[in-house]
């Protein structure tokens, strides 16, 4: 896990942090991160929509296509990377 990361999940950083970390994995290319971060529950939708965001970014088809599929991601979620 990288350091962006390890911010993005840290309960005690101001939002805006964590969502300027989500940001710095997109850039970086972190597709798998960002779809850990789309799972995680105890994050906040807004946070994992901008996760979303990012994978679209990423160009990170399959991993979108996976993400509408998994029963385990809220419906809105799933139903936000499907239409990506």
């Amino acid at each position: 896990m990288t350091g962006a990361f390890q911010r993005a999940v840290k309960r005690n950083l101001a939002r805006e942090r964590r969502a300027e970390a989500i940001d710095t994995l997109a850039a970086d290319g972190r597709v798998r991160d960002l779809a850990v971060l789309v799972r995680t529950r105890g994050l906040s939708g807004g946070l994992r929509r901008r996760a979303i965001d990012g994978l679209v970014r990423c160009g990170a088809d399959e991993a979108l296509e996976a993400i509408a599929a998994d029963g385990s991601v809220p419906e809105a979620l799933r139903r936000t990377a499907d239409r990506r």
